[in-house]
């Protein structure tokens, strides 16, 4: 039976994993993730998980941590955001290579310079090529159910492969909101055992990770590595469509939000889709036909279904939290390839948003409607990206 509560986000995420009771967990603090880790050791001290907790010295250190711990033939965990991501890189590609299912919510913050410890998605974008799976969430909801997915989607054996759960910082992260926990006997029950698959600590059957590869295998090996990739769009729907069953809350790829007969769209990741679906509401109500596509699963990015989804739209304002300096939004990118890819041909704007934590407001998405609507009438850009919300 589910229990109503009001939680942060990152309180309703530590409980999540709690749920999932990890064999490891690698901890350490960056602002704004720093609550998940501390509620998560709580749980350790007072015995309501079987963790062994590592507190290392650095997220290098973390990552190669649960590396370890992973392909030693644990479940394994650990938080961070922003530069403790960056400092991660290095060896999320190897968790990655090596087919390691790690669990890794990332609460989204600004990377520096300037310093800035406020939400926007320039860590999760800037790790998008990493081969972590990535779940994206607009609400503390979103989070948690996200979460507890991750681990049967990680681990699932046509998988086999990490996944970060990217929620906004402090929108998300320290905002209290209703939520629903799923009992805990339902929630162990839905995530499952984990079942290791070549572990090195299994002495009897030695195996070999990260060993060196030279030119006449490491492109085969890649390849592979993106075939597998391709798979985990399926597992996620059912995943999905298993959650449904228990919780009653459906999940996709993406949320489609009035988009069947849209002229007009907005896509835009997490909470500022909360904001925009109300002016998409008004809109409507003038009899403009506005809608909205929030992603939900960014790697592997689901190109075909994406394009249909817009397909009816005659301009569409592809919204990014992250920039690409001298280039286009990174989700604008990604939405423009998906476009071209079914041959579906709508006028495409970018406008960036909310770096450092600027807030989103109604008006922003109004604005944004509004020159849809003008471009749909006309057939005229006057420009192809702008940031809104900015000071002259």
């Amino acid at each position: 039976m589910a229990k109503v509560v009001a939680v942060t986000g990152n309180e309703a995420v530590a409980n999540a994993l709690r749920q999932a009771n990890p064999d490891v967990c690698a901890a350490y603090p960056i602002t704004p993730q720093t609550d998940i880790m501390q509620r998560f050791s709580g749980f350790v001290a007072d015995g309501l998980v079987n963790t062994e907790l590592i507190l290392v010295e650095s997220e290098h250190s973390a990552m190669s941590a649960c590396v370890g711990a992973s392909a030693g033939g644990g479940r394994v965990i650990t938080a961070t955001s922003s530069q403790g991501l960056a400092l991660m890189w290095e060896i999320l590609f190897i968790a990655a290579g090596d087919r390691l299912p790690i669990v890794m919510p990332l609460v989204n913050r600004a990377l520096s310079a300037p310093l800035n410890i406020h939400g926007d998605h320039s860590d999760g974008m800037g790790a998008r090529d990493c081969g972590w799976i990535q779940l994206w969430s607009e609400n503390a909801q979103e989070a948690y159910d996200n979460t507890l997915q991750a681990f049967r989607i990680a681990e699932h054996m046509d998988v086999r492969l990490p996944v970060m759960i990217c929620l906004d910082g402090f929108i998300i992260s320290h905002s209290i909101e209703r939520l629903e926990y799923l009992d805990d006997a339902e929630a162990t029950d839905f995530v499952g055992k984990y079942t290791p698959l070549y572990p090195l600590l299994d002495v009897d059957h030695p195996v070999s990770y990260g060993p060196l590869i030279l030119p006449d295998l490491y492109m085969e090996y890649k390849r592979a590595q993106h075939e597998v990739m391709t798979k985990a769009g399926k597992v996620v729907l059912d995943v999905a469509a298993d959650f449904a069953k228990v919780t009653g809350r459906n999940y996709g790829l993406f949320e489609s939000y009035r988009l069947d007969d849209a002229e007009i769209a907005l896509v835009i990741l997490n909470s500022a889709a909360g904001t925009a679906k109300d002016t998409v509401d008004e809109f409507r109500g003038k009899g403009i036909r506005a809608g909205l596509l929030k992603p939900r699963l960014f790697r592997p990015f689901p190109y075909r279904e994406v394009a249909e989804a817009l397909k009816s739209a005659k301009a569409v304002c592809v919204l990014d939290r992250a920039d690409s300096f001298g280039g286009f939004g990174p989700m604008y990118m990604e939405i423009a390839s998906a476009m071209m890819l079914n041959g579906a041909k709508p006028l495409l704007i970018n406008k960036i948003y909310g770096l450092g934590g600027r807030d989103f407001l109604p008006e922003h998405a109004e604005l944004v409607l509004s020159e849809l609507a003008e471009i749909a009438k006309s057939g005229a850009v006057r420009t192809f990206k702008e940031y809104i919300g900015v000071r002259e």
